[in-house]
């Protein structure tokens, strides 16, 4: 057995990135300021997109995209339940309703053909989930959004580095990145608001800070003018520097970190392939570049005998971590109880949420680790 604990993610932070916060604590200025403006245009520039506003949060993001783009009482959201729940969360505060979708079963992503079935005349926005690091099919998405004049965000928290049909996702329309640590580039917490429509972004920026005409940080002032002035009432999520220089450093890295975590996706579906209990998500076949965020499987609980909580059990005891990527929202307490989705409503969600496990994924693994998590699967299967 393992000696020691192999979590299923670890964040990949070096003594240079310890350095670089180390110098912002340093130089008097560690709330919103000139790295969160470099920060902002380095992503920016990576993505190929027109503008990029840096938040606390990818939840943030969330908030004030809704917030900027007026959904509220008697509008309709549609997003997959399969998802973390802060999006729906927001949706219901913002007194719309969220509309779940159901997803492909072999790549957990919505596609145009399901979006299409939940439509309604209160249909005001649609946020598709990039799931895992590989990126929905969105032309059809966009078609069908631009048809119905409907707001479209991209759910991009899984996608950073992730490319369809040979661009980075984050160039087109308006998709919202996440820097949590368990994120392929971390800011600690933190997330990017990246869109082609300057109104959203300048809304969105606005709302971050308090409703102010400005940053806390100008580029022409250095500092925030003292004549700012609310034009509408706004929140607190901006980023302070000290993160913005680790997502800095972090970003000058991320073709290294998805280099490696392919390298280890490769090396798990290779070793995977004869072990029939355990099926893979499927990768999907139009073109695309996979920033393997997570590595999830999912368990035959027939052919294995055993059910998904007790194989999560069976590792850990062996000392490998495991994720659950995600408990479908329709499934939590609050939404089963309050929204009253009858059981087998969307299948494939169902179908997964039973079976749906994250190994142990980052870049500072080596394919030993790799394949020491395979042979515990494999005694695990064994002995339970």
């Amino acid at each position: 057995m393992r000696r020691e604990f192999l979590p299923f993610s670890r964040p990949s932070v070096s003594g240079e990135d310890i350095a670089a916060v180390g110098e912002v604590l340093r130089s008097g200025w560690i709330t919103t300021g000139p790295r969160n403006a470099e920060f902002e245009q380095s992503f920016s520039e990576y993505v190929g997109c027109y503008g990029a506003v840096a938040l606390s949060s990818a939840t943030a993001g969330m908030h004030l995209a809704l917030k900027a783009l007026g959904i509220g009482p008697g509008d309709e959201v549609i997003t997959p339940s399969m998802t973390w729940v802060s999006t729906v969360n927001l949706i219901v505060l913002s007194g719309a309703k969220p509309v779940f979708v159901d997803v492909d079963r072999d790549t957990l992503m919505v596609s145009a053909e399901l979006i299409q079935q939940r439509l309604s005349a209160h249909t005001s926005m649609i946020i598709p989930v990039h799931f895992a690091g590989a990126p929905v099919d969105m032309e059809p998405i966009r078609r069908l959004a631009a048809d119905k004049n409907i707001h479209l965000i991209e759910d991009a928290a899984h996608a950073v580095g992730t490319e369809y049909n040979g661009e980075l996702i984050g160039k087109n329309g308006s998709a919202i990145f996440s820097f949590h640590p368990i994120k392929n580039i971390t800011t600690g917490e933190g997330g990017m608001v990246c869109s082609d429509n300057q109104k959203f972004l300048e809304q969105v920026r606005r709302l971050k800070f308090h409703g102010l005409g400005v940053d806390a940080y100008d580029r022409q002032t250095q500092g925030r003018s003292p004549q700012a002035q609310v034009l509408e009432p706004g929140f607190k999520y901006n980023l302070p520097d000290m993160l913005a220089v680790l997502g800095l450093r972090q970003l000058a890295r991320i073709e290294e970190f998805n280099a490696k975590r392919t390298r280890l996706a490769l090396h798990y579906r290779k070793l995977l392939a004869g072990v029939e209990e355990i099926l893979p998500l499927s990768v999907p076949a139009y073109p695309l570049k996979h920033s393997w965020h997570l590595f999830i499987v999912r368990l035959d609980t027939d052919k294995a005998n055993l059910g998904r909580d007790e194989f999560m059990e069976g590792l850990k005891q062996r000392n490998i971590g495991t994720g659950l990527h995600f408990r479908p929202v329709h499934l939590q307490k609050y939404y089963r109880e309050s929204m009253n989705i009858p059981s087998g409503s969307l299948p494939n969600t169902e179908w997964n949420a039973e079976r749906i496990c994250s190994l142990p994924l980052f870049p500072e693994m080596t394919e030993d680790d790799v394949t020491e998590v395979v042979d515990t699967i494999k005694e695990v299967l064994k002995h339970g």
